[in-house]
């Protein structure tokens, strides 16, 4: 991917459905006694790699349509091993969904997810009765899950993740009693969010820090997919860097735990207006540093590279805490930012010193990162020389048509 940079970005796009959404709607849509509704589906790799999990067990998807037609009767032990690529969403989810079923299932991927810890998953669905062995005693994949009969449990995660949430809840579908999943900090909240539209017995409670499960069959649902803020966060920052850039992301999701980074941008002073689901940034003053804590990481876990860029670009020092959970993303995040733009890292703090202007090299590796080369990609917009992203094809993990939509707002 060759990036010219120093144009400014004029126009309004949208980016592809929401990614969390999309892994969730799947596998409730494969769940949901009857033929559900789902237009928007991310198009990115992650998402096919559940699409191809759930039809793998018996679901019927047709993208195209939006129909999604599942339930237990159809579903059935999968032939092959289950090939997650290199989506931890689709390892973590789909070994809850699994739990629950009789029968085995081997889940495996890329290079990359095999390095990256799945204990926090297979010890509370074993904590429910389900068999789940990997590497380690289960801590590294390939996972093992044999479902069996799983009780409910009560649950507190012990490191803030959407994914074990999902995780846990998907499993305490067909247990017995109740399963209850406290958190501490509250993270994305997608997967209750999906449960209340299928029908099941759930609620939220203690501000959305407390999600109480029943068993419960699911119903079929309708849904239009959002656009991801994930990915529009990567335009609206640009937008903010480069001089003379005006965008519009139309219909984005703005959801609890989704909105922080536009909240982390205005209070950086960029001019952002956000009306219904459309957000508009505009090139204004300079932006000025701020200090993103701890509580705040889990809403921006997958936005910090290229809230990192805009520190480059701030007055001051931003410093990012409580943020050893970028090292066992796709890419050791926090080696990787500071590979792109500089800063120092300690104590589970990043500190990013601002500048006038980035030096690039020629050059950029994205590490086999979707986020890492979109951050990459961005910064390379902000200077006035021509920049080569390696490995570029990640990018197809989240949002392959991102060359196309720089493309349009930047035409040549």
């Amino acid at each position: 991917m060759i990036v010219t940079g120093g144009r400014p970005l004029r126009g309004r796009l949208r980016v592809p459905g929401d990614k969390s959404i999309s892994h969730r709607a799947l596998l409730l849509g494969a769940l949901a006694e009857g033929t559900s509704a789902v237009r928007g589906l991310s198009g990115g790799d992650d998402v096919a790699r559940t699409r191809a999990a759930v039809e793998a067990m018996g679901a019927a998807v047709d993208g195209p349509a939006g129909r999604i037609t599942g339930g237990r009767a159809r579903l059935h032990e999968p032939a092959d091993v289950l090939d997650v690529g290199n989506s931890g969403t689709t390892m973590r989810l789909l070994a809850g969904v699994v739990a629950g079923l009789p029968w085995l299932t081997v889940l495996s991927g890329d290079a990359s997810i095999r390095r990256r810890p799945m204990s926090r998953v297979a010890e509370p669905l074993r904590a429910m009765g389900a068999s789940v062995d990997g590497r380690r005693g289960g801590e590294y994949p390939p996972l093992v899950v044999r479902g069996r009969f799983l009780k409910g449990l009560d649950y507190e995660l012990p490191v803030p993740s959407a994914q074990v949430k999902g995780a846990v809840l998907l499993a305490g579908l067909g247990a017995e009693g109740e399963t209850v999943v406290r958190e501490r900090v509250a993270a994305r909240a997608h997967t209750e969010e999906l449960l209340a539209l299928a029908g099941a017995d759930v609620v939220v409670e203690d501000g959305g820090l407390t999600t109480r499960l029943r068993p419960s069959a699911l119903a079929p649902f309708d849904l239009d997919v959002p656009g991801d803020p994930s990915q529009a966060a990567f335009w609206i920052v640009a937008a903010c860097l480069v001089p003379g850039s005006e965008v519009v992301v139309e219909n984005v999701y703005l959801g609890r735990a989704r909105g922080a980074v536009y909240d982390v941008l205005t209070r950086m002073g960029a001019s952002i207006e956000v009306a219904g689901g459309d957000i508009r940034a505009v090139y204004g003053d300079r932006l000025v540093a701020t200090t993103v804590e701890p509580h705040e990481v889990p809403a921006l876990i997958d936005e910090i590279p290229v809230l990192a860029v805009a520190a480059a670009l701030a007055d001051g020092v931003t410093a990012f805490r409580g943020v050893d959970e970028l090292r066992v993303k796709e890419s050791d995040r926090v080696a990787a930012i500071l590979a792109l733009v500089g800063g120092h890292h300690g104590d589970g703090a990043l500190t990013v010193e601002g500048r006038p202007a980035l030096a690039l090299p020629p050059t950029l590796h994205s590490g086999g990162d979707h986020r890492m080369a979109m951050a990459a990609a961005v910064a390379a917009m902000t200077v006035d020389q021509e920049t080569a992203i390696e490995g570029w094809d990640a990018v197809a993990t989240s949002y392959p048509g991102f060359a196309e939509d720089l493309a349009r707002l930047c035409p040549s």
